[in-house]
C-alpha cells in the first residue's frame, strides 16, 4: 500500500485564478474589472487603512472571501483530471467521483483537457486501471492512496508534476508530493469500497433575502467504516477470527506488551490520519 501526500500548489500569478472564471464569465468587461480589482486592491487596502478602519475591516473580509472563491476555481481545474482518468478505465467505478470531487462543475475547459490526456496518456493509461484508488482533498493538501506498486504511485507523481507545468504554467516541484507506505492492512480501514453508503439529504439555500428558496439534493459518504471490513483488518492483523471474536493470548506469548501498543498505534494512526480530512 502506497500513498501520495500532496501539497495543492498555489497559481503563480493572478491570471491564472482569472482564466478560471473565463468559462462562467462571458462578459470581457466583468473580467477586466476583476484583473483590476486584483492589481491593485493591495494599494486599495493600504489607502482604506489610513482612513478607516471598520471600513478596512470590511474590505478585508470582502477580500478574502473573493481570494478563496478563486481559489475554489483553480483546484476544481487541478482536480478535472481525475474525472477523466476515472471515466477512462473500465476498472474504475465512476458512481462516487461526484462525492469524491467536492462541489465542482466541469465546463467547457474539461473538453480540451480530454483531448489533451487523450493524447499524452493515452499510451499510458492502463497503469491506472486501479480499482482501490482513494483520493481525499482537505485544507490545501490532498490525498492519493492505492494498493499499486511504487511504479504506478511514482507515474501518478510524474504526471502531477507535469500536469502542473503545462497546465498551470508553475515551475515543477516534485518535492510538493511524497511517496509513502503503509502497512499491509490499512487501507481495509477506509471503508471506500463497494459497501460505502451514500446519505442522501436536502440543503435549503436562499439566494436573496425574501426571495425565492433552492432545494439542493445531495449525498455525502457516511464516515462510519462498515463493520466487516474492520473486522477482516483486525483478523488479518491476529487481533480477532473471522468472527471479531478476540484471540486468545496463547497467540500473542511470543510478542511483548510494546508490540502490541505499537499494533494498536499503528491502526489508530492510520484511521485518524484518513478520517480527519474534510
Amino acid at each position: 500500500n502506497y500513498v501520495l501526500d500532496i501539497l495543492i500548489p498555489y497559481p503563480a500569478h493572478l491570471e491564472i485564478l482569472v482564466q478560471a472564471l473565463r468559462y462562467w464569465i462571458k462578459d470581457a468587461s466583468s473580467l477586466h474589472l476583476l484583473r483590476f480589482f486584483l492589481h491593485e486592491c493591495h494599494n486599495w487596502d493600504s489607502l482604506i487603512t489610513s482612513n478607516s478602519k471598520k471600513v478596512s475591516s470590511s474590505f478585508s473580509k470582502i477580500k478574502n472571501r473573493l481570494f478563496f472563491f478563486l481559489y475554489t476555481f483553480h483546484v476544481g481545474e487541478y482536480e478535472s483530471g481525475f474525472l477523466f482518468l476515472r471515466n477512462q478505465s473500465s476498472h474504475l467505478r465512476s458512481t462516487s467521483s461526484r462525492a469524491l470531487i467536492e462541489r465542482i462543475n466541469f465546463y467547457g475547459k474539461i473538453e480540451h483537457l480530454a483531448e489533451v490526456f487523450v493524447r499524452s496518456f493515452q499510451a499510458n493509461l492502463w497503469l491506472f486501471k486501479d480499482p482501490f484508488m482513494h483520493y481525499v482533498r482537505y485544507q490545501g493538501k490532498s490525498i492519493l492512496a492505492s494498493k499499486g506498486t511504487f511504479l504506478l504511485m511514482n507515474k501518478w507523481k510524474y504526471y502531477f508534476v507535469n500536469f502542473w507545468k503545462y497546465f498551470f504554467y508553475l515551475w515543477p516541484q516534485p518535492g510538493r508530493i511524497s511517496i509513502n507506505q503503509l502497512s499491509n492492512h490499512s487501507l481495509d480501514f477506509l471503508g471506500y469500497r463497494s459497501s460505502v453508503r451514500l446519505n442522501p439529504s436536502m440543503i435549503r439555500s436562499q439566494m436573496l433575502e425574501n426571495a425565492f428558496l433552492i432545494d439542493n439534493a445531495i449525498k455525502k459518504f457516511d464516515t462510519l467504516v462498515p463493520i466487516m471490513p474492520l473486522i477482516g483488518s483486525l483478523a488479518k492483523s491476529k487481533f480477532c477470527n473471522a468472527l471479531g471474536h478476540p484471540i486468545g493470548k496463547a497467540i500473542w506469548t511470543d510478542l511483548s506488551d510494546s508490540d502490541i501498543i505499537e499494533r494498536f498505534g499503528r491502526i489508530y494512526r492510520n484511521l485518524s490520519h484518513y478520517h480527519s480530512g474534510s
